[in-house]
């Protein structure tokens, strides 16, 4: 089938060009600046090890300094461990079997560590992720294989998703309405539960859609789905259904490692479903004779005379033996743990975990499908039957690496063809929950046809009765020019003057509330360079220290999912060309409007910004509901 022998050129170009951006980074960067880029640790201290399934050593380790950093060593990823003293040649290469905190752990292809690793200066680094283009390409492959078969159930999923087939909804099923949920919400329910293979769940800002989806799970468990396979692009989205279906009392179970370590996400997962399973007693004890065996093998180094390398060998060979036996009755287990769950939570990738790759689903949920490169959705589509697609495309899109694979179509979301194709399937959530009605106007007019409505216990609110609930505060003709630095861009005066101004606000709200009772202030913008300056300005500025705690300073990307009382948008882009640059990428800027609560200050030029139409709408917008302003009005002068 065409449609898949396209996705796969697409994919190849995409991991071609993730592939080379990433050997320059690792290659070029020293370990200082692979640590800040949060992609190696170092210096690390092994905190311990274990011998693990076949004749592979697992090694714990914690990263002693630089605590503070984030970092993308997650579970499942290739990672290397070395030496400073010679990286080139002294290093190992294995796999991350668990990461938290400020441990992790790695399973070697191997039955001992080097020499070198007790001689310290030991660091990792994460290694180029191949596992997740392999298992894309797999699935995809796989993909094509089914539609060119005759397996109906396969085929006629496969036919919806790529446009060939319509969908189709079994409306003799009925759902009693449900009193937690609003009617829209409620008719989402209902569709899910109707539909035969596709429907798609679009949830704008603060409109329920993790409510929803929560109770269509519900209902889906309820009528006999024995098993429902719940997934999404991020480990952040995984954790938060996986919480709230915990908290409805869903036997849940998270595959691999949650991002958030929490009491309440790690008791779902496996490792800590398997450390209460009855016969783990027994496997402890297995374990520790083995690793005694083990111990007394190390003592026989390789270049000693025959019979100690044979007594050397007969000890790992016991060992091993008795390793063997643990790894029967750990499938054993697992496979009793899988069998009670009524919900398997997984990333995209992760739903092919070794403990559940061979597991069929009726039912797959996708969410935050807006976000999801396509060739990933099809490794858990392909486990079941029907697809549910939660999510909004007109938020964040995903991550392209290739401009080439991004102008070729796998920019486009296999959510957005399918809301293009199927708009019979689709319910989008209007009621939101979140944002004053002023804020959420421009983007309701924009993306959503006008089709949202504040709910009256948030339509209205504010931080203080005598605030507005929104304000665009134009920079033009004050001098604020944009800097471009290396790889990004900062606007140093437009950062001083949106301090000064949140330093001003703060002051009026001080009044109002103590410290500990103070709203929420998110001060967010595209570039991180402008980032830098503002933490910079922001440690420096005395009457805001009390409230530090309640300032959080980040990117558009990393308050996706949030929300903040007030949020201060810094726009950076002041120049006398009129570029824009990426704040063209509107569904970004709709995330950043869309985080305030109730108040919403955005600080920009508008001589630059209004060149794009979007922008030009939105000071007009603002005149409209009198939240215009000039910086010489708000005490720039």
């Amino acid at each position: 089938m065409d449609y898949f022998k396209r996705l796969l050129e697409l994919l190849k170009l995409e991991r071609d060009e993730d592939k080379r951006a990433w050997l320059e980074l690792m290659q070029s960067s020293s370990v200082a600046e692979r640590r800040a880029n949060g992609v190696a640790w170092y210096p690390v201290a092994i905190r311990g090890s274990e011998l693990s399934k076949a004749e592979y050593i697992t090694v714990e380790l914690e990263r002693t300094t630089h605590t503070d950093i984030a970092h993308q060593l997650r579970f499942g990823a290739s990672a290397m461990l070395f030496s400073n003293h010679d990286r080139q040649n002294d290093h190992i290469e294995g796999t991350i079997t668990h990461s938290s905190g400020n441990r992790l752990k790695i399973s070697f292809r191997t039955d001992e560590l080097p020499d070198w690793a007790d001689n310290g200066k030991l660091g990792v680094d994460l290694l180029f992720d191949d596992t997740s283009y392999d298992e894309m390409e797999a699935a995809l492959k796989k993909a094509q294989a089914y539609a060119d078969t005759r397996e109906r159930d396969k085929q006629r999923l496969i036919g919806v998703l790529t446009g060939t087939k319509e969908p189709s909804f079994n409306e003799d099923e009925q759902v009693g309405y449900n009193a937690r949920l609003n009617e829209i919400q409620n008719e989402a329910v209902r569709k899910i539960v109707q539909a035969q293979d596709v429907a798609i769940v679009h949830g704008p800002p603060g409109t329920g859609k993790t409510t929803t989806l929560v109770q269509a799970i519900l209902e889906l468990v309820k009528r006999g789905d024995d098993r429902v396979l719940v997934t999404a692009p991020s480990n952040a989205a995984v954790d938060l259904l996986s919480e709230r279906l915990a908290a409805a009392g869903l036997n849940v179970l998270r595959v691999g490692n949650p991002a958030r370590v929490s009491e309440e996400l790690t008791a779902l997962t496996l490792d800590s479903r398997m450390s209460a399973h009855a016969t783990t007693k027994e496997i402890k004890r297995l374990k520790k004779q083995a690793s005694e065996f083990r111990d007394m093998a190390h003592k026989y180094k390789r270049n000693f005379g025959k019979s100690e390398r044979e007594q050397r060998k007969a000890l790992f060979d016991e060992a091993n033996k008795i390793m063997k036996e643990v790894g029967r009755m750990e499938q054993y287990i697992t496979g009793d743990i899988v069998s009670k769950a009524q919900v398997v939570t997984a990333t995209l990738v992760g739903a092919n975990h070794y403990t559940v790759r061979d597991l069929e689903y009726k039912t797959v949920v996708i969410d935050e499908a807006g976000q999801a490169l396509e060739p990933a959705c099809w490794i858990p589509i392909l486990k079941g039957k029907r697809v549910i697609l939660a999510g909004d495309h007109c938020q964040l899109p995903p991550t392209i690496k290739s401009d080439a694979a991004a102008r070729g179509g796998l920019s486009e979301t296999l959510m957005e063809k399918c809301v293009r194709l199927h708009p019979q399937a689709v319910v989008l959530l209007q009621q939101q929950y979140r944002m004053h009605e002023r804020i959420m106007g421009y983007s309701s007019r924009v993306f959503y046809n006008d089709k949202l409505q504040a709910h009256e216990s948030v339509a209205s609110h504010l931080v203080h009765s005598e605030d507005v609930p929104m304000l665009f505060i134009d920079t033009a003709g004050c001098g604020f020019e944009e800097k471009n630095e290396q790889t990004s861009i900062s606007n140093p005066e437009e950062a001083a003057f949106l301090i000064k101004h949140l330093s001003a606000s703060v002051q009026a709200l001080a009044r109002h509330y103590a410290p500990e009772q103070f709203p929420s202030v998110g001060v967010i913008s595209p570039y991180r360079e402008q980032l830098f300056v503002l933490k910079e300005l922001l440690e420096h500025a005395p009457e805001l220290q009390p409230y530090r705690h309640r300032i959080t300073v980040n990117t558009i990307d990393s308050f996706q999912g949030q929300e903040r009382d007030i949020v201060y948008l810094s726009m950076v882009r002041s120049n006398s060309d009129n570029v824009v640059g990426f704040l063209a990428d509107t569904r970004r800027m709709n995330v950043a409007m869309t985080r305030a609560r109730k108040k919403l200050v955005i600080i920009g030029d508008s001589a630059t910004l209004s060149a794009n139409d979007f922008y030009a709408n939105l000071i007009t917008y603002a005149e409209e509901h009198g939240a215009y302003r000039s910086a010489w009005e708000e005490g720039y002068a």
